[in-house]
């Protein structure tokens, strides 16, 4: 299997608690029901915590700020990804998602790749 994974930065108008309760409880839902229609098999969403873990684990390694959160969504192939994504209704549901996304996402600040797990 693979992951389209995206790496979530908040609009700066919103508080995390903002973003996460947009996240789960509107973009989540509406994904969940209509997540066949791309050949998503699974779909994760990891909340940052408000920690001071955070800013000692980042400072550590002279790292950037947290992402608020990580979306990642399961496909079987990278040729089933493709399949569900271009399929006229995959079209219809993407073009949907990124329109929500716009609601509670910083696109400019976030990222977004596929990735292979190699579990060890």
């Amino acid at each position: 299997m693979i992951k389209f994974v995206m790496c979530l930065t908040r609009h700066p108008e919103m508080t995390r608690k903002q973003f996460q309760d947009y996240w789960m409880n509107k973009h989540g839902p509406f994904f969940m029901e209509n997540a066949d229609k791309m050949r998503a098999k699974k779909y994760v969403q990891s909340l940052t915590l408000d920690t001071p873990l955070n800013a000692g684990l980042r400072n550590s390694r002279g790292m950037l700020p947290e992402y608020d959160g990580v979306a990642e969504v399961w496909f079987e192939s990278e040729e089933d990804l493709m399949a569900g994504m271009s399929s006229p209704e995959g079209q219809k549901l993407g073009a949907l998602l990124l329109e929500d996304e716009k609601n509670f996402i910083d696109h400019a600040k976030s990222s977004a790749f596929i990735v292979k797990e190699h579990e060890l």
